[in-house]
């Protein structure tokens, strides 16, 4: 069974920081390029963070560029986002994608609220 499971949102003060995880089980892992995506009240989701499959090559949305980081580990098939000098306008549901053309896949988390308010 396909599953990716979004972990490590909650409330953080402005200027704060946070980290994300993304777990993944039931596909070839390494295999697949990730990307965090977000959704904001009233807002359509707005890609965020990507990586490739062997994590050698990164891009960000401007709107995060220098502020938030992504990474993955595949030796525990887990993604991250690492998200710093947060502002209100990041708060969102954050969701974790993992795509690939080769493996025909393309599955996504369930998201997880983060929220950025003093």
């Amino acid at each position: 069974q396909v599953q990716l499971v979004e972990s490590g949102g909650g409330l953080v003060q402005p200027g704060g920081s946070l980290r994300l995880s993304c777990a993944a089980s039931g596909f070839s892992f390494s295999r697949y390029a990730l990307a965090w995506e977000r959704q904001a009240p009233r807002k359509e989701r707005e890609w965020v963070a990507g990586i490739t499959a062997a994590g050698d090559s990164t891009a960000y949305a401007p709107s995060v560029k220098g502020r938030f980081t992504i990474s993955r580990d595949n030796a525990k098939s887990t993604s991250y986002l690492q998200m710093n000098n947060r502002n209100p306008e990041d708060t969102a549901v954050y969701y974790c994608n993992a795509v690939s053309a080769q493996e025909d896949g393309d599955y996504w988390g369930q998201g997880i609220q983060v929220t950025v308010s003093s």
